[in-house]
């Protein structure tokens, strides 16, 4: 398993938590909102590895502030984040599969969402709708394409949303944990879900019927 993300603290602890369940995974520094860091990590995993099986783009910031108060800077860098990301890490990473499987990390924000995390809930509507562009696009031989709309999941992107710690956001209902999303996503990637392709799966604890 390949890790990558900017922090390498957080990196190093999610290769520790990997290999601690007698797994195996490597850690590759790469900021994403940079397209040739992005090209190079996956040209670092062919060259290792040969191919890849399967790719999850889980990347994801959050912006709070109604739209007429965000700065175009701030909306662009959101999107490189969110959205233009799972473009690249496909891009690159579409030629060197067979067989494979893609899923992409949206939220339910991309169903129903609050006010001022717009651009954050139009980034998330744009990966499901890329997904099924996907699947139409490539043949099942090269890959499947499957989103997953999580709910609240313990995480500090969770806690540290100001409008959950002020309580203007109320979380009612299941708070999930990762490794509810793990198992979601361990499961579109694997064989088990061979016939599904193109959709997107809510996991989200019943969250999306009280938004």
């Amino acid at each position: 398993m390949i890790v990558v993300g900017r922090n390498d603290h957080e990196g190093a602890e999610t290769v520790w938590l990997i290999e601690k369940d007698k797994g195996t995974a490597v850690y590759i520094k790469a900021n994403i909102g940079i397209p040739e860091q992005i090209k190079d990590c996956i040209d670092t995993v062919v060259g290792r590895f040969g191919r890849l099986d399967v790719l999850v783009n889980n990347a994801a910031m959050m912006t709070f502030k109604p739209i007429v108060d965000l700065e175009i800077e701030e909306w662009d860098l959101l999107m490189h984040v969110n959205l233009r990301s799972v473009f690249l890490f496909c891009k690159y990473t579409l030629p060197h599969m067979k067989n494979g499987a893609i899923v992409n990390i949206s939220s339910v924000h991309g169903h129903q969402t609050t006010p001022n995390v717009l651009p954050y809930a139009a980034s998330k509507g744009g990966i499901e709708a890329f997904t099924r562009g996907l699947s139409i696009e490539y043949s099942p031989d090269i890959a499947r394409f499957n989103s997953i709309a999580p709910g609240a999941v313990d995480t500090p992107m969770l806690w540290s949303n100001p409008n959950v710690k002020s309580g203007k956001e109320k979380i009612e209902g299941m708070i999930g944990k990762p490794e509810d999303l793990a198992a979601a996503i361990c499961f579109l990637a694997s064989d088990e879900a061979v016939f599904i392709n193109g959709t997107t799966l809510i996991v989200d604890g019943g969250r999306l019927d009280i938004l």
